[in-house]
């Protein structure tokens, strides 16, 4: 592999439409053709250095990952959306500069980045498996002619797939019915709820309904309770109360008026004169 990429030197990057980067020109362009030749920027790196971090509990070798991409850094802004990039001799996990990371694809089928794709493909196939209780074990074949599929799509319209694209269909990879955002599978909320609380027998539970010690909230709350009905029939005697003394008050002034109508009823008695 040192042999093969030994004179690919720098190599000149272009920003396309779809927002990714494109390798437009190499220093060795006898052995790299550059048409459709990609290449995972700084950003990409650092997304995809995330998503195989789960795959470590699952055989993931990152010695693998490094050995299939090239590093470079960026040495000279060229204009017109184009970046001529520099070879390095740095780690992609853990370098501190800013690197892109071109696909070694040499050899297409054998070459580091072809293992690499299928040593990812085998790892998130056991993820899935250890995650999810499928009826039958997700196979790795499965994965890959899927993923395949979708990809030939692209090329039918004549669509080159980006090498993060590519990758990020690994390790993104759900099947058909499962949802992406819950790689775990949740446990009902009232199974959870239970496991913390102890078992108990019936004796034990009939201990804890007459234990009086556990009935204060509800004393407290039924006492509550008939202080605030013991307020209430105070207030709605009281309310009675004054309803009474307001018809007693009605009635003695209509007595009193009564009374009025039957002295100006009387005939009144004549004033004997003198004679």
């Amino acid at each position: 592999m040192a042999k093969a990429t030994s004179t690919l030197d720098w190599c000149i990057v272009r920003l396309g439409d779809d927002h990714n980067w494109w390798v437009a020109e190499t220093s060795d362009p006898v052995r790299w053709d550059v048409d459709g030749l990609s290449i995972v920027d700084p950003r990409q790196v650092q997304h995809l250095i995330e998503l195989v971090d789960p795959l470590r509990d699952y055989g993931f070798d990152q010695d693998m990952f490094e050995a299939a991409f090239i590093p470079f850094r960026i040495d000279k802004d060229l204009g017109n959306g184009k970046v001529r990039l520099k070879r390095v001799k740095e780690s992609l996990f853990e370098s501190e500069e800013k690197l892109f990371g071109l696909p070694d694809i040499l050899d297409e089928e054998n070459g580091p980045y072809a293992d690499l794709l299928d040593h990812l493909t085998r790892c998130r196939v056991k993820l899935l498996n250890d995650l999810f209780n499928f009826e039958s074990k997700l196979s790795v074949d499965e994965v890959e002619d899927e993923i395949r599929e979708d990809q030939n799509s692209n090329f039918i319209q004549g669509q080159s797939v980006h090498t993060f694209d590519e990758i990020a269909a690994i390790l993104d990879y759900m099947p058909a019915g499962y949802d992406a955002d819950e790689e775990a599978p949740a446990k009902d909320i009232e199974d959870e709820g239970d496991d913390d609380l102890p078992e108990l027998d019936e004796e034990e539970e009939e201990k804890l309904k007459n234990d009086e010690s556990l009935k204060w909230d509800e004393d407290e709350e039924g006492e509550k309770g008939e202080d605030d009905d013991a307020k209430k029939k105070d207030k709605d005697k009281g309310d009675d109360d004054e309803d009474d003394d307001d018809d007693s008050d009605d009635e003695d002034d209509d007595d009193e008026e009564d009374e009025d109508e039957d002295d100006d009823e009387k005939p009144k008695k004549k004033a004997r004169g003198k004679r």
